[in-house]
């Protein structure tokens, strides 16, 4: 059994895929941008409900290094934007103007400098492929949270912290709080607390060593920092920010968890238990071949579509036999997975966006499909789907 997704917009990226990187939609309902980057500058363009361009309201911000140096944020009133790059978390706003820099130790793990501008590596050969940390906005803007490589200038937080994770005033650039990451990344990206923006979580790689999740709680004093146990990736927060929703580095297990790492109410799948093979898988297949190719994993991708509702992706182990699978997920009742239909085929992984919706990128990458299932609470009910054993 299956649902059918419907097309709700149709969304083209504002710049040329060979010349950026991949569109993307940002913020809650009603506060939704359209966001690119290239190695100029970044774009945002408001939408509306809809997801029409608002006339006459984009907003350009230049870029201080070029993006394969870090990661960026714009804020969610589009009053500025942060990129974390090899050597500092830099504030710029439209006019260019940097608002305010931190600066901290080098993304190049064999380099010890603390490097004072982008200039002082921009031709070294050793800095062209540097791993990276992230930033993340509080869901009222007024916080920066930034994954860094340490130490600061003002001091190492002891000899041996390598990450650390920095609560930042907006406004002013003011490092407000700071802990140990208790991490080694190669990369990072944040998740902020939906309501609460004294709550973000920070989803690590570490490569084939691991994927470390932390859920960090700032009361205007003191950084928390929880260290969630497993090797895990953060996908989505629901909507009342309680729930977590995660897939194991391995990508056999997907969880519903609450923001101190415990599974909630059993919600948790095995793929090759919750998931069948692709139809598209021969019957007459070596009975010997190697079960890895076999097998169906969990994408690091997908999300809530409300409270009780996931969306959630097999297409990178869909991708050797056929078209990649998405599927919905009903958390309550017989948690069921239900495989969603598209009118005409999806290429990419789904990215959820708040009130019901999702996204696929297009082949071209030059186009953003915005989804939803009408009636989805009565499609569920009436299509059932496969119940999934409880891991």
């Amino acid at each position: 059994m299956s649902v059918h997704a419907r097309l709700r917009a149709t969304v083209p990226a504002l710049m040329p895929p060979t010349q950026a990187g991949p569109p993307e939609i940002t913020g809650s309902p009603g506060r939704r941008m359209l966001v690119q980057r290239n190695d100029d500058e970044i774009v945002a363009q408001p939408l509306d409900d809809a997801f029409a361009a608002r006339a006459g309201a984009s907003v350009h911000f230049p870029a201080p290094w070029p993006r394969g140096r870090g990661t960026w944020e714009v804020a969610p009133d589009a009053s500025l934007a942060v990129f974390a790059g090899v050597h500092a978390v830099r504030a710029v706003d439209p006019s260019g103007a940097t608002r305010w820099e931190v600066r901290h130790g080098c993304w190049y793990g064999a380099c010890r400098e603390l490097h004072e501008s982008y200039d002082a590596y921009a031709n070294r050969q050793d800095h062209r492929y540097p791993e990276s940390g992230s930033v993340g906005f509080s869901a009222d803007g007024r916080l920066v949270w930034a994954h860094v490589r340490g130490p600061l200038p003002e001091g190492e937080l002891s000899p041996d912290t390598a990450d650390e994770w920095l609560v930042i005033d907006a406004g002013t650039g003011r490092v407000l709080a700071r802990a140990d990451a208790e991490a080694a990344a190669a990369g990072s990206f944040h998740l902020p607390h939906p309501t609460d923006p004294h709550q973000m979580g920070l989803s690590i790689g570490e490569g084939q060593d691991g994927a470390p999740l932390r859920w960090g709680r700032w009361d205007g004093k003191e950084l928390t920092v929880d260290c969630l146990d497993g090797d895990l990736c953060l996908l989505s927060l629901s909507p009342s920010g309680d729930r977590l929703m995660t897939v194991s580095h391995d990508q056999d297990s997907l969880a519903v968890r609450d923001s101190r790492g415990a599974v909630v109410e059993a919600l948790v799948w095995n793929a090759e238990a919750a998931i069948p093979r692709h139809p598209d898988v021969p019957t007459d297949t070596d009975p010997e071949a190697d079960e890895d190719e076999l097998s169906v994993c969990w994408d690091w991708a997908g999300g809530f579509l409300d409270e009780t509702t996931l969306v959630a992706s097999t297409a990178e182990s869909d991708e050797e036999w056929g078209r990649g699978r998405h599927w919905l997920v009903d958390t309550t009742g017989t948690r069921a997975f239900t495989q969603i239909d598209y009118p005409s085929p999806v290429s990419s992984e789904p990215t959820t966006l708040g009130g019901g919706v999702w996204s696929t990128l297009s082949e071209t990458r030059d186009v953003l499909h915005v989804w939803d299932i009408h009636g989805l609470k009565a499609d569920l009910g009436r299509t059932g789907g496969r119940g999934c054993p409880r891991s």
